[in-house]
């Protein structure tokens, strides 16, 4: 079994929902994701090419870049905890590489340098 990762960035603004504390006001982040992809089958010696894993996680990134996520439709409901983040770039990711041979072995999203979460699939 192979396993490859990459990471990105972005920026987006949030509160917490039926939360006491600080995290209910808005607030920003400048966050780190990690996506790991693992799989059997190698196509000329990869994977998968790291430029279009980059190219499918930065298209999903963008739509959160920049954004309050509490505006965005998915989080209308979900409260935008890191938990809930990976949970959406999971869902996005995935069906952006349904074509390829892989699965996704984790989304991990770092709120800032000392914590992060992380959504693995059981299967």
């Amino acid at each position: 079994m192979y396993e490859i990762r990459v990471f990105d960035s972005f920026s987006s603004a949030h509160h917490l929902r039926n939360y006491k504390g600080r995290c209910e006001r808005v607030h920003g982040h400048n966050w780190k994701v990690e996506l790991v992809v693992s799989g059997k089958e190698l196509k000329n010696g990869m994977l998968i090419d790291f430029t279009i894993l980059k190219e499918k996680l930065k298209g999903v990134l963008d739509i959160l870049d920049h954004r309050d996520l509490n505006t965005i439709p998915f989080f209308k409901k979900r409260n935008p905890t890191s938990e809930n983040i990976c949970l959406y770039i999971y869902g996005k990711i995935e069906k952006a590489l349904e074509k390829y041979p892989l699965s996704i072995k984790s989304v991990t999203v770092w709120e800032n340098e000392k914590q992060c979460a992380s959504y693995v699939k059981v299967r």
